[in-house]
């Protein structure tokens, strides 16, 4: 498949914690996208990124050099992968801020979800993210990829010491329709702008 037919796909590693899982899950992940010619995958790093503490800016007046500085990424993106913990029922602050850093770039576009935590493997994180993602007009993934405790699972090199099956099924499954959703709705914005 040539460059022009892939689709832009931001995966955001949604940690910012000292001693973090989530670079093993997310580098798991973008093994699994790399394989794949429909794909072309960018990753953003919100421990990278730095985005400010408070959004000022948010409803009018200059945004900070760090959220304007990543929205061509985000406007880019055909789709959203979010390597998202659950900490506390719920997903990370840091994560919180970038998605309300930003509104009309999420809107008709596609989410999917690799989680992980304890015993709900990280799925009550993405639960509300989806509350999130459907007041910002995007359209979330049914299928998503779920670990619990990673910290167990993974090698220190992100590598899946036990029967890969699983998980790798559970990848292609959110990525087909990741993929899927993604044309579809690149499509229809580009024939008609989407008003919501």
């Amino acid at each position: 498949m040539s460059g022009d037919d892939r689709l832009n796909v931001a995966m955001i590693i949604g940690s910012v914690r000292d001693g973090r899982v989530a670079p093993l899950v997310a580098n798991w992940f973008a093994g699994q996208a790399e394989r794949r010619d429909d794909v072309a995958l960018d990753v953003i790093d919100l421990a990278e990124t730095r985005l400010p503490d408070g959004l000022r800016g948010h409803f009018g007046g200059e945004k900070p050099a760090e959220v304007t500085g990543l929205r061509p990424r985000v406007e880019a993106a055909d789709a959203f992968v979010v390597v998202t913990p659950e900490y506390n029922r719920s997903f990370p602050a840091a994560l919180k801020l970038m998605i309300d850093s930003y509104h009309r770039e999420w809107a008709a576009k596609p989410v999917g979800f690799v989680c992980y935590g304890g015993m709900s493997s990280g799925l009550r994180a993405v639960e509300q993210l989806r509350l999130v993602f459907a007041e910002l007009h995007a359209v979330t993934i049914r299928d998503s990829v779920a670990f619990r405790s990673p910290w167990t699972l993974f090698d220190p090199e992100g590598n899946w010491p036990k029967d890969p099956a699983g998980p790798e099924g559970a990848a292609k499954v959110m990525l087909d329709e990741l993929v899927w959703f993604g044309r579809a709705l690149r499509e229809a914005r580009s024939a008609r702008p989407y008003g919501g």
